[in-house]
C-alpha cells in the first residue's frame, strides 16, 4: 500500500512541469486567538483574483497547501496552536481541480501521480495532530469540497451555493477522498445522492441549508457573520464545551444490512437510466461499495487506481470537451450578431394554442415578464392554454418557486385574443401551430398588417424551411427561426435559423431573446431538418433500414447500444408516433435524396395505427400482431422472392427477435453520421464541429462521455472510413 502520509514534493515534480502558467490558490496563515488563550491557526486560499476566477488546486497551489499544513503540524506540536481551520476567499471555499492543463498528461504514470498528490496534500489536515476544521464559505465543487471532507468539523454559511461533487458528470470520480469520506460521514444513501444522483440531474449542486440538511456540514451558520460565528463555534468544540453529533454517521446495521442494498439499487437505477456504456457511474459505484470494506490507505489507493484509469481513458477527454463547449462555446455563439443592435422586447405575442404554444407562453412570461398575448381560430384553445398558464403560476406559487407578488404580476401579465389586431404592440411574435406550410404562410401573411415595422416575427418550425414560411410575407427579412425542443422548460437548446435575407437586427434580437430565456442558442442556416432533427432522422432511418432489412427492434437498439444515447431508437419511435417518424423520414428524403432512408412498412403501420409490442419491463420488442401481417404484405409487394413464401410465424420471429441479426448495424450508422456531418460543415449549416456537438447534446441529449458526435466518430474510424480524415485535429481522446 502506498503511504499517503509521508510522500516528498520531490515525487511530484513531473506534475509540476506540465502545469504551465497555474494560477496558484496560495494559503495564507493567520492566528486567532480564542478564549481562555487558546490559538485558532486559519488558512484562507486565495488566488489573488475576482470571483470570476475561482480558487482551484493546481500541482503548485496543491503542494503549498501541503506545506502550509505539514509547517502547522510542527506548530501544533510544539503548543503554539490549538486547532486548524480552513476557508476561501469571498463567496470561494474551491471550485476543485485545476483541468486546464489536463491534455499535458500524456503518462498513464502522471494520471496516477496526480491521484496521490491530491490525496497527500487535502490528507494533510488529518495529520495536523489538533483539531480541525473547515467552514464552506460560498462555492465548494470537487475537490473544493473533498478539502472539507478531509477535516474534522465543518460549518456552512447560509448563503453558500454550488457545492457538491460534480466528477461523475466530467467522466470522474471523487478521486481525492471523497468517494471513501462521504459515505463515512453521511451514510452511503445520502452518500449516493451526493456522489451519483445529483451530477447525473444535470449536475445538480448544493445550496448551504441543503448541504447542512444532507449532514455535509456540522453547523449552519447565516451569512452576515459567518466567518466570526465559525470561529467562535470552533472555539467551543476546541474547548470541548460543544459535542457533535452525527446522526447520518453509518452504524453497524447500516453496515451489516443497508450498504450493499443501497449500492445494488443504485446501479441498476443507473444501468436503467443511462445504460452500460459511461464508465464513471459505475466506477462510482465500486469504489462507494468498497468504502465499506476499506481502510483509509486502501481507499485512497483503489481512488487512485480508478482516478488515473478514468483520467487517461477517452470517456473523461470527451466529457470534458463537451463541459467546455457548454461552459464556453454555447456562451458566446458562433455566427451571433452584436446585442447592441438587438430590438427591445416589451410585449410578446404567441400565434397557436396547443401543447407547445402554451409551454412557450409561460416560458416568455416567467422569464421575460413582459405582456404576452396568446390566439388561436379556436377560442376555446385560447382559454384552456390561459387556464393552464394559469394553474401553472399557482402551482410555482404553492412549491414556493415565486412569490405571490411575483405570481400576481405573471397573472396579470397573460392574456388571449381572438383578434391579431391586438398584436400591433408586439415587438417579438412566435408561431406555434400546426406543421404546415400553407397555415403557417397564411397566418403571418395576416398578421403582418397589424404589426409595428420594427417587430420581429419567429417561427418554431422543426420541420420546414423559414424561408417558405416567410414567401408571403412584405418583410421577409424580419422572420427567424426559433426552434424549441421538448419540453420547452427543461431542453437547454435553441436552434436560432437565419434565412438569407434574415437582417442583423432581427438576427441579433433572437439571440438576446434566448439568452433572456435561459436557454442555449445556436445559429443554423435555413436546411431542412436544421442541424438536430437533421441528425436524427439519420438516426432513424438507419435504424429502420435495418428493421425493414430483417433485423428487429431489439437487436438495432442493442447494436447501437455502445453509443449511449439517451434513449434507443425503438423507444424514440414509440415516443414521437409512428406517423411523425414516417413524415421526418420523408421530408429528408425529399430534401436529400438517398443520403436518406424511408420506409414504406412505417408509413402502412402508421396508416393503420398500429402500435408496438412491449415486454412487461416497458421495452419495445417488435410489432404487434397486425403490424406483422402488414409487414409481411410489404415484403411480398416489393418483390422479395425469397420472403414471399414465409409463413406469417417467421416473419414475426424476425420482427420480434428470433432471428439472426443484421451485421454492421453500428458501423453502417456510424458511416452514415459521419458522411452527413461533413455534408453539413461543408453546406455551412453551423459554423464548425463544435457546434454539431453542442446541438446534439444540449437538444438531443448526447451523453457528455461521448464528447458529441464528431470526436465519438473520429475515435471509431467513421471519419476515416468517410472521408479519409477527422473532424478533430489532434482527436479528442484519451492516452493512447
Amino acid at each position: 500500500m502506498t503511504d499517503h502520509s509521508t510522500p516528498t514534493p520531490d515525487m511530484f515534480a513531473d506534475l509540476v512541469a506540465i502545469s504551465g502558467d497555474e494560477v496558484v490558490s496560495h494559503s495564507f496563515v493567520r492566528d486567532i486567538p480564542l478564549r481562555d488563550g487558546r490559538v485558532l491557526a486559519l488558512v484562507t486560499l486565495d488566488n489573488g483574483r475576482d470571483h470570476t476566477r475561482p480558487n482551484t488546486l493546481g500541482p503548485r497551489t496543491l503542494l503549498e497547501y501541503a506545506a502550509t499544513l505539514n509547517a502547522l503540524r510542527e506548530r501544533a506540536r510544539a503548543g503554539e496552536i490549538h486547532g486548524v481551520a480552513i476557508t476561501g476567499k469571498p463567496y470561494i471555499l474551491a471550485a476543485g481541480a485545476d483541468l486546464s492543463r489536463i491534455d499535458a498528461i500524456t503518462d498513464p504514470a502522471l494520471a496516477l501521480l496526480l491521484g496521490r498528490l491530491g490525496h497527500y496534500a487535502l490528507g494533510s489536515l488529518a495529520e495536523v495532530g489538533v483539531p480541525s476544521f473547515a467552514f464552506i464559505n460560498g462555492l465548494a465543487l470537487g475537490g473544493g469540497l473533498e478539502i472539507a471532507l478531509h477535516a474534522d468539523y465543518r460549518t456552512v454559511s447560509s448563503a453558500a451555493q454550488g457545492i457538491g461533487l460534480p466528477e461523475v458528470f466530467l467522466g470522474l470520480v471523487p478521486g481525492w477522498g471523497g468517494a471513501y469520506l462521504a459515505p463515512q460521514i453521511i451514510g452511503i444513501e445520502r452518500a449516493l445522492t451526493l456522489v451519483l444522483e445529483n451530477p447525473l440531474k444535470q449536475n445538480r449542486v448544493l445550496n448551504g441549508p441543503a448541504a447542512h440538511e444532507l449532514g455535509l456540514a456540522d453547523t449552519l451558520i447565516p451569512s452576515a457573520r459567518f466567518l466570526e460565528d465559525s470561529i467562535t463555534w470552533a472555539g467551543e468544540v476546541i474547548a470541548g464545551r460543544l459535542t457533535v453529533r452525527r446522526p447520518h454517521k453509518p452504524g453497524r446495521v447500516e453496515r451489516l444490512l443497508k450498504w450493499e442494498a443501497a449500492v445494488n439499487i443504485a446501479t441498476k437505477r443507473v444501468r436503467r437510466s443511462l445504460g452500460t456504456a459511461p464508465q464513471a457511474p459505475y466506477a462510482a459505484l465500486e469504489l462507494l461499495r468498497a468504502a465499506k470494506r476499506s481502510n483509509r490507505a486502501q481507499a485512497f489507493d483503489r481512488e487512485d487506481a480508478v482516478l488515473a484509469k478514468l483520467i487517461g481513458g477517452d470517456q473523461f477527454r470527451a466529457s470534458l470537451y463537451a463541459f467546455n463547449l457548454v461552459q464556453r462555446r454555447a456562451k458566446k455563439a458562433a455566427g451571433a450578431p452584436d446585442a447592441s443592435i438587438a430590438k427591445p422586447v416589451t410585449m410578446v405575442g404567441v400565434l397557436g394554442a396547443g401543447y407547445m404554444a402554451r409551454q412557450l407562453a409561460l416560458l416568455f412570461l416567467r422569464q421575460l415578464k413582459v405582456p404576452v398575448l396568446i390566439t388561436d381560430v379556436d377560442a376555446a384553445k385560447v382559454a384552456a392554454a390561459i387556464a393552464y398558464i394559469r394553474t401553472e403560476i399557482s402551482t410555482l406559487l404553492t412549491k414556493g418557486r415565486i412569490t405571490a407578488d411575483d405570481a400576481n404580476r405573471l397573472n396579470g401579465l397573460i392574456h388571449g385574443t381572438d383578434s391579431l389586431t391586438d398584436f400591433a404592440l408586439c415587438d417579438w411574435v412566435i408561431e406555434a401551430v400546426f406543421e404546415d406550410l400553407t397555415v403557417k404562410q397564411n397566418l403571418f401573411a395576416d398578421l403582418e398588417p397589424h404589426l409595428d415595422p420594427t417587430a420581429v416575427l419567429a417561427t418554431n418550425t422543426s420541420s420546414l424551411l423559414v424561408s417558405d414560411i416567410g414567401a408571403k410575407l412584405q418583410h421577409p427579412e424580419r422572420l427567424v427561426g426559433f426552434h424549441f425542443f421538448t419540453p420547452v422548460a427543461v431542453m437547454p437548446l435553441v436552434e436560432v435559423v437565419a434565412t438569407a435575407v434574415c437582417d442583423e437586427a432581427s438576427l441579433a434580437t433572437a439571440f438576446v431573446v434566448a439568452r433572456k430565456l435561459k436557454k442555449n442558442a445556436v445559429r443554423t442556416a435555413d436546411a431542412t431538418g436544421f442541424a438536430v432533427n437533421r441528425l436524427l432522422a439519420v438516426l432513424l432511418g438507419e435504424s429502420l433500414r435495418a428493421v425493414d432489412g430483417g433485423s428487429t427492434f431489439a437487436q438495432v437498439d442493442q447494436a447501437l447500444a455502445p453509443l449511449g444515447l439517451p434513449m434507443p431508437p425503438s423507444t424514440l419511435l414509440d415516443l414521437i408516433g409512428l406517423r411523425v417518424g414516417a413524415h421526418v423520414l420523408d421530408i429528408h428524403y425529399a430534401a436529400f435524396g438517398d443520403r436518406f432512408y424511408t420506409s414504406d412498412t412505417l408509413h402502412r403501420l402508421a396508416d393503420h395505427g398500429l402500435l408496438l409490442d412491449k415486454n412487461e419491463r416497458g421495452d419495445i420488442v417488435g410489432f404487434n400482431a397486425g403490424a406483422v401481417k402488414i409487414a409481411a404484405q410489404a415484403v411480398a409487394q416489393r418483390g422479395d422472392a425469397g420472403a414471399r413464401g414465409r409463413s406469417r410465424g417467421k416473419i414475426r420471429a424476425q420482427l420480434t427477435g428470433t432471428l439472426g441479426s443484421a451485421p454492421d448495424i453500428l458501423t453502417s450508422l456510424q458511416d452514415a453520421l459521419a458522411r452527413e456531418v461533413k455534408t453539413m460543415l461543408e453546406e455551412g449549416v453551423v459554423a464548425a464541429a463544435e457546434d454539431i456537438d453542442l446541438c446534439l447534446v444540449l437538444g438531443a441529449g448526447f451523453p457528455f462521455h461521448l464528447g458529441g458526435i464528431t470526436p465519438y466518430l473520429d475515435r471509431v474510424g467513421a471519419s476515416e472510413r468517410v472521408f479519409g480524415d477527422a473532424f478533430h485535429h489532434p482527436p479528442v481522446r484519451g492516452i493512447v
